[in-house]
């Protein structure tokens, strides 16, 4: 057996010893590819639907029911809702949410807003952010979910938003991913709207728009080309069918300036906010991070990859939790409200601490 074989061997025998003995302390992406493919999420999905004024409303939940909260034993677990962006479902983030019910151990549920991922549309009188967000109030009823972490990426993270300004008592957190509820993100810069502004200037931001799209397709193909199709499958069909009917929530879009609400949420100060930006995202820019950022009082965390890095990264958010220091003060702050309410004492002791994290690979963060 040659050296460098030998190295492999014992650096995977390390890592299952390392793995078996402390879970906690290896980010997934640490191991070979071999050993991760042993190592797939043992939480499902588990997909539903309800009726809401006539309309079907699509979702899916993890089926890890036996989990407790941080409290162990009697104590409700801490519930996550994983909002969808444009041309998107609930279904193209089950491999995420699945990862994050497992290594958190929180229980989390993926709507299919109204007009995506087979759940029935709107109508078109009654397409607004406010809409959409009682959408999931419906189906925190339906599950008998407690408070919730509010994870939004892209239009996601604009309901999100919405959703804790109208729902603070449902809310434990926002985690906001590359979101559009500020309006940097319209105000498209570079050669394409520069060239076509003078001539079509309709077109000029959404031919910006498509060509950030085809951009973004290295992110999602090279090297990862496995992981993004699984992604994608699940709505993939049913969102092109359906394109015609997301066009007024696109609209609506268009027309959206939630700058208001963020302010209201950071000068609230009780519902801890962490926004995350892939470094490379062009549809949503970083103008759009900075003003996101000014806004809520939170620096952002610049995270590998384009737009949806979750997709062709079903680990990464998780990893941002538990390894970097930014996603454990948002765990602890998450916690805290957990205890606020849910009525439980306070915590005696701080659930983690830097010591244990010693040595443990982590994402890093750029600018």
């Amino acid at each position: 057996m040659s050296d460098s074989s030998t190295s492999r061997s014992a650096t995977v025998a390390g890592l299952r010893t390392t793995a078996r003995r402390h879970p906690d302390r290896i980010p997934a992406t640490s191991f070979p590819k071999a050993l991760r493919r042993s190592m797939k999420s043992s939480v499902r999905m588990v997909p539903g639907a309800i009726s809401v004024d006539g309309r079907q409303l699509r979702f899916a939940v993890s089926d890890n029911e036996k989990v407790v909260g941080p409290d162990g034993g009697g104590s409700p677990p801490v519930w996550a809702i994983n909002l969808h962006g444009f041309f998107a479902g609930g279904g193209m983030y089950w491999r995420e949410s699945a990862r994050l019910a497992e290594t958190l151990g929180w229980r989390i549920i993926t709507p299919s807003l109204p007009g995506f991922g087979g759940s029935d549309p709107l109508e078109w009188g009654h397409v607004s952010m406010a809409d959409l967000a009682e959408q999931i109030t419906a189906i925190v009823d339906h599950v008998g979910a407690g408070p919730a972490v509010v994870l939004g990426h892209s239009m996601g993270g604009a309901v999100a938003v919405q959703y804790a300004a109208t729902h603070p008592e449902l809310t434990l957190g926002i985690i906001y991913r590359d979101g559009v509820g500020t309006p940097a993100w319209k105000q498209r810069h570079g050669l394409i709207p520069t060239l076509l502004a003078p001539i079509a200037p309709e077109i000029a931001a959404l031919a910006d728009f498509a060509f950030s799209l085809l951009v973004e397709g290295p992110d999602f193909f090279v090297g990862r080309m496995y992981s993004t199709v699984r992604s994608l499958l699940p709505d993939a069909r049913r969102n092109i069918r359906a394109i015609g009917r997301t066009l007024p929530v696109g609209s609506m879009l268009l027309d959206m300036d939630l700058r208001a609400e963020v302010e209201a949420i950071a000068e609230q100060g009780d519902i801890p906010v962490l926004p995350i930006w892939g470094v490379f995202d062009r549809i949503v820019n970083r103008e759009t991070a900075d003003e996101f950022a000014v806004l809520s009082g939170m620096k952002v965390q610049w995270v590998p990859g384009g737009h949806a890095w979750m997709f062709a990264r079903p680990q990464g958010q998780s990893e941002v939790l538990r390894y970097l220091d930014v996603g454990l003060g948002f765990l602890e702050q998450v916690e805290e409200r957990w205890r606020l309410l849910n009525g439980r004492p306070a915590a005696r002791t701080a659930a983690t601490t830097s010591g244990s994290r010693t040595g443990v690979p982590s994402l890093h963060s750029v600018g």
